[in-house]
């Protein structure tokens, strides 16, 4: 396992794939994170001026460091999806599987890959909206650190989430190999199909009971705060535990693995 694991990171660190999706996913986290922590702040003390009730000033900070799993959780799925469908498109799986023949190893080896690359994922992320979006908050008057021990705690659940994201990206890419097509699933569905699903949920109580199940949801729920809920006025059905997103968010990554384990990761290939 160590030497099929050893051979993954170093296919990985081969590539530019990590490094462009790193870069790519500090620039827009830092971008967003910035906008959305001056958005939020000027309209709190606007509302607040006028009398009405802002966002608490506690609340700024953890809305805006929860952006990277928010936002940029696509990034590590594409990373795990990329990381699998390039062995397919380049025909580099024969000489893998000749020289580890026990799938179950190699694919061992893609999923503790991703953790790692998952970690790395989530400190990038981390760092552009607590970096840029804390220093603006700063700016604005507000505390960027109210709750420092909530904050690291969320701060380590971004981790979590970011890592079972990149999970998720690797049973996708081995129950989809071809690349062009986990590429538009992927885009698809966390760009589109999701966000227009759980907005549309949010508007009868059985939906918005449902739609927590939903990838996204569940995501939101482990990291423990939500731009998302925040922008669309939250729903009237309490959202699932951080540990049951957590458990959601996992059990999406084991029927992904399993699924392709269990039918493409067994056919023979040339």
């Amino acid at each position: 396992m160590l030497r099929s694991i050893h051979s993954e990171i170093r296919k990985v660190l081969t590539t530019r794939i990590w490094w462009i999706l790193a870069l790519i996913l500090f620039g827009y986290i830092a971008l967003v994170a910035a906008g959305m922590a001056a958005l939020f702040a000027f309209a709190s003390d606007q509302l607040t001026e006028q009398g009405g009730q802002g966002i608490p000033e506690e609340g700024i900070p953890p809305l805006i460091y929860s952006l990277t799993t928010a936002f940029g959780y696509v990034f590590p799925v594409l990373f795990g999806a990329l990381a699998t469908t390039g062995e397919f498109r380049h025909q580099t799986l024969t000489p893998t599987f000749l020289a580890t023949p026990r799938r179950s190893t190699v694919l061992g080896g893609k999923v503790v890959t991703a953790v790692v690359f998952g970690v790395v994922y989530a400190v990038v992320g981390s760092l552009g909206a607590v970096g840029l979006g804390g220093i603006v908050i700063a700016a604005t008057g507000h505390d960027p650190l109210l709750g420092a021990s909530d904050t690291w705690a969320l701060l380590g659940r971004v981790v979590i989430a970011m890592v079972l994201w990149a999970v998720i990206g690797v049973g996708l890419g081995v129950l989809v190999p071809n690349q062009v097509a986990v590429i538009v699933i992927v885009l698809a569905f966390t760009q589109f199909v999701e966000p227009l699903l759980r907005t549309a949920a949010a508007f009868w109580e059985w939906s918005a009971a449902v739609g927590r199940f939903l990838p996204g949801a569940a995501g939101d729920a482990l990291v423990g705060s939500s731009i998302f809920s925040a922008l669309t006025g939250g729903s009237a059905v309490q959202p699932l535990e951080w540990w049951q997103g957590g458990l959601v968010l996992a059990g999406y990554a084991a029927l992904f693995l399993v699924a392709g384990a269990a039918t493409t990761w067994r056919r023979d290939v040339t």
